[in-house]
């Protein structure tokens, strides 16, 4: 059995009723194009193509694949893409077709990078069901006002719906990693939540105050937003960044935008 690689971030998951809701979760049928990011020893791959019978998985650890193709054999049709996921390009591997169905237990060490990648291009992904740090999960579906909310929070909200699920311990992997996991599922939103003029001085006025998350409004966005700015758009720049909503970042943007 090939073990798991501490480079490649690898907590395989075993527990067979984490496994369970984790597919019932994502509710497979067939005829959808479900894509797992990191199959592993295929712990989720196995049930996940009982379920939908045509499974693509996208794996960077090349002594895998081999075991992995030979248990799923007789179970259903696997596609393996070998690559690192950070540079998948999931726009082109949806073509023409039905939109994505894209699934995984995520190496914690590329997670966030990783979900801002598949934003890029989540007009090719119908959604999304990962296991992730539950730190993480936190921050991804945090209200204003917390420590959790932050950058990742209001990125996420413009581009998606996010649900943590259920929580899973660290006794449902091999090797347990050091801290617990949750479940999400994201799903694109069909239309901007609310007005998005330009999406990426939205996302430059977002880093840009999280980045002093300390700092008021007033001296995180100084050179972008000013006093008249944010009179036109109605919000207090003495307020901190955590307690904005993301529209409220979505009005300081268009006030960037304005000429």
């Amino acid at each position: 059995m090939v073990r798991a690689r501490k480079r490649f971030g690898q907590h395989f998951l075993h527990d067979p009723g984490v496994l369970a809701r984790i597919v019932d979760a994502i509710d497979p049928r067939p005829g959808e194009r479900i894509v797992e990011i990191g199959p592993g020893r295929g712990a989720l791959t196995l049930p996940l193509l009982e379920r939908c019978r045509r499974l693509e998985v996208i794996e960077i650890d090349r002594d895998l694949i081999p075991g992995l193709e030979a248990r799923a054999a007789a179970v259903g049709e696997l596609v393996v893409h070998a690559g690192d996921v950070l540079e998948f390009d999931f726009a082109a591997l949806r073509g023409t077709g039905s939109k994505l169905r894209v699934c995984g237990n995520l190496p914690y060490n590329i997670s966030t990078p990783l979900l801002f990648h598949l934003l890029a291009t989540r007009d090719a992904i119908a959604d999304m069901h990962f296991m992730l740090q539950k730190e993480v999960v936190d921050r991804m579906v945090a209200p204003p006002g917390g420590g959790d909310y932050g950058r990742l929070t209001v990125m996420l909200a413009a581009a998606c719906t996010s649900t943590a699920l259920f929580r899973v311990g660290r006794g449902a992997f091999q090797p347990p990693p050091a801290v617990d996991s949750a479940v999400v599922r994201l799903v694109p939103h069909a239309a901007d939540p609310f007005p998005l003029p330009d999406p990426q001085r939205f996302a430059r006025v977002v880093a840009a105050a999280f980045s002093m998350r300390r700092k008021t409004l007033r001296n995180s966005l100084r050179g972008l937003v000013d006093e008249a700015g944010f009179a036109a758009a109605g919000i207090d720049a003495g307020r901190r960044p955590e307690t904005l909503a993301p529209a409220e970042f979505g009005r300081l943007a268009a006030i960037m935008a304005a000429p």
